[in-house]
């Protein structure tokens, strides 16, 4: 549903808050999450992990995911 860089935004906030939080039974860094979003489709959906996970092996993209917001608006042909 998200585009790589969407993905490695909402994966950055997350992991900002969780690290803020400080919470004893966290570790102090690289805090490890996993975020399902489910969009209005039932075939629309994420799946958003921290992006530490990514920096040996770049995330998978997809064409659709990387165009999808231009396509729906018309923007683009799908």
């Amino acid at each position: 549903m998200f585009s790589k860089s969407e993905k490695a935004r909402i994966a950055a906030a997350i992991e900002k808050v969780l690290l803020e939080i400080r919470h004893p039974e966290m570790p102090a860094d690289r805090p490890q999450f996993k975020l399902h979003v489910d969009g209005k489709e039932s075939w629309s959906w994420a799946d958003i992990e921290p992006n530490w996970k990514y920096e040996k092996d770049s995330a998978k993209t997809t064409a659709w995911n990387e165009n999808a917001r231009e396509i729906m608006s018309g923007k683009v042909d799908g």
